[in-house]
């Protein structure tokens, strides 16, 4: 499909990516803002930048053209196309051997008032008035750039998909509310008193019944709304995920179709990274081995498995808990100040202490709890953790679920702390095999995942200990952060009642709140899979951003606010009694 033709009119007969060499001794007109003046002696320079660049405009004869405009005025100018002379030449932009002698120049609209901070430093701005003033911080170079990747990298994306085979079917804004984790923003009705509409967390009930309903394949960018708190790499209220299902398809399917998309998009925008195929870990293998469900395989650093050693130890804060070692090679010439800060972290989060052992020159051990340790166990250890002189091994011990997590977070902050991970790369596995349930506060079944999938043993799972239930469930996990999620969708009645069943719902509740889904099983529904990735939270990685607003056009501020539009905002009595709603005093 060709491009459309760029198409001149009076403002303009030239973008400043048209501008060049090959428009020498040219009459062009050229519009844009004007990002800097610099007066040289009777001779004005204008920087006019554009959505394609930047051009030098020259006010020699004509200063007077300038007329009181100053930076960031919206202008046309008309000239003649010069070339630069050799010692004013500028390499770094596209047009720096060429500028344009100014013959015209025309104001378009009002001339621009005091600028609230220096548009082309505004990623050095607080960040509240950077969004209050959106629509100027857009025009810095390097956030305008990111908006433009975001749309090259959506595109290709739809270009991926398209070419699998993938149909982009849209799903509702306006839906009815579910229990899918979050809070869910309400819509009240005008036409149905008393009732509202919900915004869609996702959209996982209308892509299944898209299978259901005789669709091979399919996709979208899909916007979902959740009434959450913002964190660095999740916005507040809004996000948008490549979203995607596949009828007549298992795990690996969707595996293959996931790896595709993502791989050859990383490959296209020249990402560092592992290509597919991706490791994969299971679950039980990911929390052990890295102490998270959401492993940074930039480090290096493994969790080792050592509670058989200590089974009925005299050593009290290891006896009959779970312990994990942690070996840290080179550690051993760290300062005692370095140690100290790393038994502070561990305290920091609720650990009792973090005890280790030096390990020699001649492989034997130094520390404060060598002399608790047998020289059988310290035998074992070395061979265990494949000790070497220098190296450090840390003990965490505690409860099976708490150790998993104290070792996950001591391995990622001594990754940082000894400077290990290579962050110039991507490293990207699934994880695979979650647990259908886990315990709530009161030690009662709930859904740990998406309530949706189908369990490891279809309906005969469901019938012992529900905490031993795997379901078909992955993840994507790049550098630490979980890019996507999806599974194996159950599409059987009888599984979906007993495993909602387990989670304390009847199956009267199953079909009032999804009773779409439940009806359509009836009908006969296929085997279906799919998943989603993290749009913005991708856009982020790659662009190597800290927070994921710096890769969203319009973001909600850190407390859920559009500072440029002024939302969420009060409405009037008038507005409020049409869809029968009275706000009560906050107390």
């Amino acid at each position: 499909m060709q491009k459309m033709q760029f198409t001149a009119n009076k403002y303009r007969t030239h973008t400043t990516a048209m501008l060049g060499e090959n428009a020498l001794g040219e009459k062009v007109k050229t519009a844009g803002w004007v990002e800097n003046i610099r007066d040289h002696g009777g001779i004005l320079f204008v920087d006019l930048r554009d959505h394609y660049g930047v051009v030098q405009i020259t006010f020699q004869d004509s200063a007077d053209l300038l007329g009181g405009i100053h930076r960031e005025c919206c202008v046309s100018i008309g000239g003649e196309v010069l070339k630069r002379a050799e010692e004013t030449i500028n390499k770094k932009i596209a047009t720096g051997t060429i500028e344009i002698k100014a013959q015209s120049l025309e104001i378009l609209g009002n001339i621009s008032e005091n600028l609230p901070f220096e548009v082309t430093d505004s990623k050095a701005t607080n960040e509240e008035l950077r969004l209050r003033y959106r629509f100027l911080d857009l025009r810095n170079a390097e956030v305008h750039k990111a908006i433009v990747y975001r749309s090259e990298v959506i595109s290709y994306m739809r270009q991926i998909m398209n070419e699998m085979g993938f149909l982009e079917l849209n799903t509702p804004i306006l839906s009815a509310s579910s229990p899918e984790g979050a809070r869910d923003f309400l819509v009240p009705s005008r036409r149905h008193h008393g009732k509202f509409y919900a915004l869609p967390q996702a959209p996982q009930i209308f892509k299944q019944l898209y299978m259901i309903s005789g669709f091979d394949r399919y996709f979208q960018i899909a916007p979902c709304f959740r009434d959450e708190d913002a964190r660095a790499d999740r916005t507040a209220g809004e996000f948008y995920q490549l979203d995607m299902e596949m009828a007549f398809a298992e795990q690996e399917d969707v595996f293959a179709a996931g790896e595709a998309v993502l791989s050859k998009t990383l490959e296209k925008f020249r990402i560092a990274a592992n290509y597919a195929p991706y490791p994969r870990f299971t679950y039980a293998e990911t929390m052990l081995k890295f102490g998270s469900d959401k492993p940074d395989l930039r480090n290096p650093l493994f969790i080792i498995e050592l509670s058989d050693l200590f089974v009925g130890s005299g050593f009290k804060p290891f006896a009959d808990k779970t312990v994990r070692g942690l070996r840290v090679p080179n550690m051993a010439e760290k300062s005692k100040s370095f140690f100290k800060s790393v038994e502070e972290f561990a305290l920091s989060i609720g650990m009792g202490g973090l005890g280790y052992v030096e390990v020699q020159e001649d492989l034997s051990f130094k520390g404060p709890i060598d002399k608790f340790i047998s020289d059988e166990i310290r035998a074992e250890l070395k061979t265990r953790a494949e000790l070497q002189s220098g190296d450090v091994l840390y003990f965490i011990a505690d409860s099976a679920k708490n150790a998993a997590n104290y070792a996950g977070q001591i391995r990622a902050e001594l990754g940082n702390r000894m400077e290990i991970i290579d962050k110039s790369r991507f490293e990207i596995c699934w994880i695979y095999d979650f647990p259908m349930f886990e315990e709530d506060e009161t030690a009662k079944p709930m859904f740990s995942h998406n309530p949706f999938s189908m369990p490891q043993g279809g309906l005969d799972a469901l019938s012992g200990n529900p905490l031993d239930v795997l379901a078909y469930q992955y993840d994507v996990v790049i550098n630490g952060v979980e890019l996507a999620s999806g599974a194996v969708r159950n599409h059987s009645n009888e599984i979906m009642v007993k495993a909602f069943e387990i989670a304390g719902y009847t199956e009267e509740d199953l079909k009032s709140r999804f009773g779409a889904l439940y009806g359509a099983f009836k009908f006969g529904a296929p085997p279906h899979a799919g998943m989603a990735y993290g749009v913005d939270r991708l856009l982020m990685l790659m662009l190597d951003e800290d927070s994921v607003r710096e890769v969203i056009a319009f973001p909600l501020n850190g407390n859920a606010q559009d500072l440029l539009l002024g939302a969420p905002s009060e409405v009037t009595e008038q507005q409020l009694r049409e869809v029968h709603i009275k706000v009560r005093e906050k107390h």
